[in-house]
């Protein structure tokens, strides 16, 4: 998995629907799963995170809106976007659809390119890296258009899953991320990898960081997992 390609879960019912936005999603360099309704939609966020939800108000079993609802109750998943889709053009459904979460709402039937914008206006703000913006904490900077990483303007050699972790670290400074959590944004949930090999991979990237000096910018929280800061 690339952690510069973005995690898209479509939820949407109707299968020409879904797969004509699938396809332009695929085309646009967006990794897509697919959900045909809400309970399947709760079951694959549970299974792996993604990094932006599009969902499709009225379908079978449960309503976009008690998706949404359920995924930004839950701590774990409350800073996901969503995009919510639906045929509704009401303000007062617009309006319900924002209250219950929901980060921005699109009137179907919607132009491709217009949602395609809105999508990736979403993503730059939750995956700065995504999108190529810079990524920096203190001294350190990461360009992911070049793949480079500085600290006090002197360039850090990292290896690639090392690389990742800074990526996933400095998108949330500050953020505690567990051993789970890691390993889902780094490796993926399709590969078995001992929680353990984190800590290894930590271990490296600390050393590569400081390298040249300066102080371990890495914050450990006992039975938490880890931070940038």
């Amino acid at each position: 998995m690339s952690v510069t390609q973005p995690q898209v879960l479509l939820v949407e019912d109707e299968p020409a629907q879904r797969e004509v936005l699938a396809y332009n999603l695929e085309s646009e360099g967006f990794a897509v799963r697919r959900a045909e309704n809400g309970e399947e939609a709760l079951l694959m966020v549970s299974e792996a995170r993604p990094d932006l939800v599009i969902l499709d108000w009225m379908m079978p079993l449960m309503s976009g809106i008690e998706v949404c609802r359920q995924l930004k109750t839950r701590e774990e998943t409350r800073d996901i976007p969503i995009i919510m889709l639906s045929a509704r053009s009401e303000e007062v459904d617009a309006v319900r659809g924002l209250e219950t979460g929901a980060d921005d709402y699109v009137v179907k039937p919607y132009a491709l390119r217009e949602l395609m914008a809105r999508v990736r206006n979403q993503l730059r703000r939750s995956r700065p890296a995504a999108s190529g913006a810079e990524l920096t904490f203190d001294d350190i900077r990461l360009d992911p258009e070049r793949h480079r990483v500085n600290r006090a303007e002197k360039e850090l050699k990292l290896g690639p899953t090392e690389y990742r972790l800074l990526v996933t670290l400095l998108e949330k400074p500050g953020r505690v991320f567990s051993r789970d959590q890691l390993l889902d944004h780094v490796w993926g949930r399709d590969i078995y990898v001992d929680t353990r090999t984190v800590d290894v991979h930590i271990a490296r990237l600390r050393k590569a960081l400081t390298v040249h000096g300066g102080q371990d910018p890495i914050r450990t929280v006992r039975g938490a997992g880890y931070a940038l800061g």
